[in-house]
This record gives structure tokens, sequence and C-alpha cells, in this order.
């Protein structure tokens, strides 16, 4: 009795996060007008009850980001269509939910989990108004308005020192979203995405009033979120960095 209980709040946690994903990735695409596609998702490595993880699905034995990556539909299929979305994550509900970065889509600057807890504490003190924030537990990752390849080779030229814990998701990259699981854990929102107006603690946009044009979340320059992680790098003992992996 006990096995067919937890079987059936297993299934209902399964229906639950679905429908969580399918509301996350319509948000994204009909109301803030991000392109999204479905992840490929992950697959144990063992069978249940031997010690089995979760990896990827995908057929790359070593997959460096495993279940967090485009594979069927690839990166160039990403859409903003209803219908697409819908159909996409009815077939899959269990599919990681990915944005495709740049264009007229957020971009990203990640670091490592442990860094970026650090980084967003400093930014905090120095006034810095950020936007989302992605966390995953190896990663954190800072929404900022769309951007150039060639708008970030001059920012990064002009710098004496970036840290190289920093990466950079433009045109042509893509990021997972929450509520997504994948093989290294669950993402989430460090910072929800806010109204516009709004301050970064306030509440999720989740539908778009009638009669109201699609208001996306606020985002932050990348060249100002990029300064202000560089001086938040800076005066660590011994001259490092506080950014370091």
């Amino acid at each position: 009795m006990r096995e067919i209980l937890g079987r059936r709040r297993r299934l209902r946690l399964r229906r639950k996060e679905g429908t969580a994903r399918l509301d996350a990735a319509l948000t994204c695409a009909t109301v803030w007008q991000w392109p999204v596609l479905p992840g490929v998702g992950t697959a144990r490595t063992a069978p249940p009850g031997e010690g089995g993880g979760l990896g990827c699905a995908c057929p790359e034995p070593d997959c460096a980001v495993p279940g967090a990556h485009p594979l069927d539909p690839g990166l160039l299929a990403a859409t903003t269509d209803e219908r697409m979305v819908r159909w996409w994550w009815t077939d899959r509900p269990a599919a990681p939910l990915l944005l495709a970065t740049g264009g007229r889509a957020p971009c990203a600057v990640s670091l490592p989990a442990v860094a970026g807890a650090g980084a967003l504490s400093v930014l905090d003190a120095l006034g810095m108004r950020l936007g989302p924030v992605v966390a995953t537990p190896t990663r954190w990752s800072l929404l900022v308005a769309p951007y150039t390849l060639e708008r970030l080779g001059e920012l990064l030229y002009a710098k004496d020192w970036v840290p190289s814990s920093l990466r950079f998701h433009g045109e042509g990259g893509y990021l997972v979203l929450p509520p997504s699981r994948t093989g290294t854990g669950q993402v989430r929102w460090e910072r929800p995405p806010a109204r516009p107006g709004a301050s970064a603690a306030g509440p999720v946009l989740r539908a778009r009033t009638k009669n109201a044009a699609p208001a996306a979340p606020w985002l932050p320059d990348v060249e100002a979120v990029l300064d202000a992680l560089v001086e938040a790098s800076t005066g660590a003992p011994g001259g490092g960095s506080r950014l370091a992996y």
C-alpha cells in the first residue's frame, strides 16, 4: 500500500512540475516574447535501486551539460509561437525550458555558483540594480539586455582584466530557465523576473492583462553589469579574484 501511495505522489508531483514548465514556457514565449525550445532532458545512468544518477538523454556519454542543451529540435527552432510551445511541453512535459539568447531576447553573464552568491551580495552593497538571476547548483546567470558580439568584444577589449570564470551567453547561445531540472539538479530563480519599473524582489508577471501590450521584465545593460562584476572581483586577499572558481 505504501508503494502504491508513493507512486501516486510521484505521479502528482510530475504532473504539477509539467504544468509549471508549460506555464513558464508560455509566459516567456507569448507574454515576454522570448524565443524558447525544449531541452534534451535527463535519463538514468542505471536502473532505480542500483545507484544510478541522472545523466543526459543525448547520445554523448560524457555530456558537459547533461539535460540542459537542445537536441531535437535544434536551437534554430526556438519560437514564440503559442501552438508550438504547447505542443512541445504537452508531448514532453519533463523537458527543460531553454531560452535562445540574443537578438531581441535577453543575454546573460554567468559565473560559478559560490562566486555568484558572493558577487550578488557585493553588487547589492554597491547599490547595483539587477534583473532576473537564474541559479543552478553549478552556475548563476545574470540576465542582461540584448547585446551584439561586436559590442561585447569592444567592452572586453577596453578592460585591463576580466575574471576568467565569467561566461557570456549572447547571440546564438542558450540558457536553461526555471523551473527546469537537469543532470546537475534543479534550476530556480535567485532573483525572479519583476514587472517593468518594479524592484528586483517584485512579483513575477504571469499573464498579459486584457488590452495591454506584452511587458517583459526589466533588464540591465551588459556594460553596467560587467563593470560591477569586475569591481566586485578586485581586492580579494592576496590580490586574487573574488569570482574565481
